[in-house]
């Protein structure tokens, strides 16, 4: 397989969540979309690890998917908080989450 396959495929990836974060209301949803284009720009990373032949790639990856882990944390911690607030888990609350 054509390794431009994969880096069509990322941006495929990266549109989708894109997308997802722009349109949909709901918190946990647009964080979904978030790690979709986290994967996706990881999936290049890997890629042109692979096609230039070095580690730095597959190094970039790794502290992305470490950024990924700290980003669920706290968006997860911020969706509890807004749904004990609230009872709802739309972003248009976050604002509200300021007192």
């Amino acid at each position: 397989m054509n390794l431009m396959m994969y880096v069509v495929l990322a941006i495929i990836l990266f549109a989708i969540g894109g997308a997802t974060v722009l349109i949909r209301r709901n918190t946990i949803i647009a964080l979904l979309g978030i790690e979709l284009m986290l994967n996706s720009c990881n999936l290049v990373f890997l890629t042109f690890s692979r096609m230039w032949g070095n580690l730095e790639g597959q190094a970039f990856a790794f502290f992305v998917m470490v950024v990924a882990a700290a980003e669920v944390v706290v968006g997860l911690a911020i969706v509890v908080s807004l749904f004990n607030t609230h009872r709802s888990a739309s972003i248009d609350g976050v604002n509200q989450l300021k007192n």
